[in-house]
């Protein structure tokens, strides 16, 4: 889907990104992570041509992205930043509207994707549709912003530190709208954070960026638990690996047939949220639940710190 070939890119002397070799597969959930300084944004703005690269080759859906002119290349990228960038004095539905009506989709197309697009980011249409920025929270505007960005259904979705203005919990509720959208659509997303729990609860695959080389890349879980040097292994933290780990697993997965009192958890809930549920309650076990809330067995305390251990 996309492809860096020795991708070099230099400013005011100095090379941000040097000479990148990348391949971002078709549907893939890619996030490009690493310290301030390390080429992720610049990379992320090289793919739709924001900044244009000096030195390689970056290819889109096979083609090399001189071929495209930047604005048709645009249009079948959508793109989500921190500052959200939303016209004040249109409403709602406009700002989403943006790029099909540059397109001339017909007005009950745009208004049909428009109502979708809200709903499936959880936004009222009868409520917000009419609303300017100004009368939205950060979250609501943020949102708004993510559905613009997928207004005219682009094959590729760019967000460059999407969530960094929030607060912990909106973002935490994004991200999970994001993991959602990816689960649903398919589509190929490139995110690029600082954040390593937002790298490790979203992406399919992360790319550790180091003075614009590739440091490492694979899963989430090879990147933990299989780091090539001491720079991956500072990265994602020695001395806390394995809670982090235990936020890439599911009570599903741990857990034993059998009954306990109290309050059951979700079998679909992170093995990370779990411990924080046994700690806060002083429980050894909880009952687990499915989506329908039907009994499915128990998770025990003493198999998370195990697993903790193991690490």
């Amino acid at each position: 889907m996309i492809r860096f070939d020795r991708v070099s890119k230099v400013f005011q002397g100095k090379p941000v990104v040097d000479d990148l070799s990348l391949h971002i597969a078709e549907g893939e959930f890619t996030v490009l992570i690493g310290t301030s300084g390390s080429g992720k944004s610049t990379t992320l703005k090289m793919i739709n041509r924001l900044i244009e690269h000096d030195a390689g080759k970056i290819y889109f859906a096979g083609e090399e992205i001189h071929k495209f002119k930047p604005q048709d290349l645009r249009r079948r990228m959508g793109y989500a930043i921190q500052s959200i960038g939303l016209f004040p004095h249109w409403t709602v539905e406009e700002n989403i509207a943006t790029v099909p009506q540059l397109l001339k989709w017909p007005r009950a197309r745009i208004r049909e994707r428009v109502t979708e697009l809200m709903t499936l980011l959880h936004l009222e249409p009868e409520r917000f549709r009419r609303r300017y920025p100004h009368q939205l929270s950060g979250g609501q505007q943020q949102r708004v912003g993510v559905a613009r960005a997928l207004a005219a259904d682009p094959e590729v979705l760019l967000m460059d530190e999407p969530f960094g203005a929030l607060d912990p919990v909106t973002r935490l509720t994004l991200q999970k709208e994001i993991a959602r959208i990816h689960q649903l659509s398919g589509r190929t997303i490139v995110l690029v954070t600082h954040d390593i729990d937002e790298a490790l609860g979203l992406a399919n695959r992360i790319v550790l960026l180091e003075q614009g080389r590739v440091v490492q890349q694979g899963t989430p879980l090879a990147l933990l638990t299989e780091p090539i040097n001491d720079v991956v292994r500072d990265f994602f933290g020695r001395s806390d690996r394995g809670i982090k780990l235990l936020a890439l697993g599911t009570v599903a997965e741990r857990m034993r047939p059998g009954s306990a009192e109290g309050e059951p958890i979700q079998a679909a809930m992170s093995l990370r949220d779990a411990l924080s549920v046994f700690v806060a309650r002083g429980s050894e076990r909880l009952p687990v639940i499915g989506e329908q809330g039907e009994a499915l067995g128990v998770l025990h305390f003493s198999d998370l710190i195990a697993q903790k251990a193991l690490s």
